[in-house]
């Protein structure tokens, strides 16, 4: 079973493209790494697999589900971002 695959990925922001026809797939049980210079599209790619942007075109599933359409499996995945990912301005107490 594959737990990742992506097809002919591609994501613009606006006259920008960001990603070009990226294409791989990873299997079930497999040690994954997305290595690449800074602007290579890594953290796009990841948040695209995430569910929290949509691709311009092409797929991108996990276990077989889209992220972004799927709210039931995306409510079993999580995210650890390095810095602040989503909210700068919220703490934990």
């Amino acid at each position: 079973m594959k737990a990742i695959e992506v097809d002919d990925l591609r994501k613009t922001f606006g006259e920008r493209e960001e990603l070009r026809g990226v294409s791989l797939e990873v299997e079930k049980g497999d040690i994954f790494a997305f290595l690449g210079p800074n602007g290579a599209g890594k953290t796009t790619t990841m948040r695209i697999l995430l569910g929290l942007l949509r691709p311009s075109s092409g797929t991108a599933l996990v276990c077989g589900q889209d992220l972004a359409t799927s709210t039931e499996f995306r409510r079993k995945v999580g995210v650890l971002f390095e810095r602040h990912g989503l909210y700068e301005r919220l703490t934990v107490r």
